[in-house]
């Protein structure tokens, strides 16, 4: 039987470049069919941020087991499996494990009397005076926020493979104030955003707005990331606008992490190539870049000057016009392809505002693909 789901691409004022993002309805996520899940999946490839309305009844296991169902051979552990143990981690604070379902994790703002057998706990908001070099004062912080952390989900390290997609369901959201969200970077950049939104970007956006000397290098340049990059990452500080970090020598000493192996070390592709469209996504964590290899064979060493390529390359498309940020709805489910945006936690909340979300994503069993050999463009 063919499937109801039906899929109609966001719509954003004519003054926004977004061009992705779709709401999916009439839907029973609960029980899918094999037909549903395919539109779903077709859909996700080709729109890379899909809303679902109305999902707030549904079960952490259905969350988990339609997660895993884009890659099923991916198995079942958290794409960061339990490298976020280390208590020097910065994802360590962040996250609360659902007790009968360990690959969905908690997250939000304030404190919580009972969900799904956590019990009296306190939520934290990652709020960006932890992390970046300079803040918004005190005293501006209700009215202005920032990018917090421009990222992938995934673990960068060993053989976890950055999962294919994340959903994320908001099951409390506080009241409807806005923010706006300032770049701080010296353009005047800044963005009306509701209340903790979540924003993302598009990594085709990224790579097509490139000249075409710059797609040639990115398609030939790979990335090394840092062993244990969210520990490496521990005591340095952001830029403004939440892409990437500044290199100012605050990174832990790589003798001093934890026990690791260059074998471990992921070295990917800049450009990761969409399954269902062959198109290439400029993809790269850039919080946890540590070298550059280009296609020559040069080996890119001088920490600075890796961040600047990579901030040159990232930084149009989080342009204000570009940033699709999310005005979240009690009950909605939000799935994202992990592997074709870009997205960061925005917001600053008071101290009473509660803001609880369940959020699933889980190692994929293959690591993405780079650009077609042959040409070095998709098809």
């Amino acid at each position: 039987m063919a499937s109801k789901i039906t899929v109609e691409p966001l719509r954003f004022p004519k003054e926004s470049s977004i061009n992705f993002g779709a709401m999916v309805s009439d839907v029973d996520v609960e029980s899918l069919t094999d037909d549903d899940f395919a539109v779903i999946r077709d859909a996700l490839f080709k729109h890379q941020v899909l809303v679902f309305k109305n999902q707030g009844h549904i079960s952490p296991k259905t969350q988990f087991k339609l997660t895993q169902r884009f890659d099923p051979s991916g198995g079942d552990s958290y794409g960061h499996s339990k490298t976020i143990d280390a208590k020097r981690s910065i994802l360590h604070p962040d996250l609360k494990t659902i007790p009968h379902q360990p690959q969905v994790q908690v997250i939000g703002n304030g404190r919580v009397a009972s969900y799904e057998g956590l019990t009296d706990f306190q939520l934290r908001h990652p709020h960006h005076r932890t992390f970046h070099a300079t803040a918004i004062p005190d005293s501006e912080d209700l009215d202005f926020t920032r990018f917090y952390r421009w990222h992938i989900d995934a673990a960068l390290y060993g053989a976890l493979a950055p999962p294919v997609v994340t959903t994320l369901l908001a099951v409390q959201v506080p009241g409807g104030r806005r923010q706006t969200c300032r770049y701080d970077d010296g353009t005047g950049d800044e963005l009306d955003v509701p209340l903790g939104t979540t924003a993302f970007v598009s990594g085709y956006t990224m790579y097509e707005m490139l000249s075409e000397e710059d797609k040639t290098f990115v398609r030939g340049a790979k990335i090394e990331y840092a062993p244990h990059p969210y520990v490496w990452m521990s005591s340095a500080k952001s830029r403004s606008d939440g892409l990437g970090m500044l290199s100012q020598g605050l990174e832990v000493p790589i003798d001093e992490l934890p026990p690791h192996s260059q074998d471990e070390v992921q070295i990917l592709p800049m450009c990761w190539r969409n399954p269902v469209t062959g198109k290439l996504a400029l993809q790269i964590h850039p919080s946890a870049v540590r070298k550059l290899h280009l296609a020559d064979g040069t080996i890119i060493e001088d920490l600075a000057e890796v961040r600047e390529i990579v901030h040159r390359l990232q930084r149009p498309a989080i342009a204000p016009k570009y940033v699709y940020a999310h005005d979240w709805q009690e009950g909605d489910l939000v799935l994202f392809h992990n592997r074709g945006v870009l997205h960061s936690v925005v917001g600053a909340f008071a101290e009473d505002e509660v803001r609880l979300f369940r959020q699933c994503n889980i190692a994929a069993s293959q690591f993405p693909e780079g650009p077609l050999p042959a040409t070095g463009i998709a098809a």
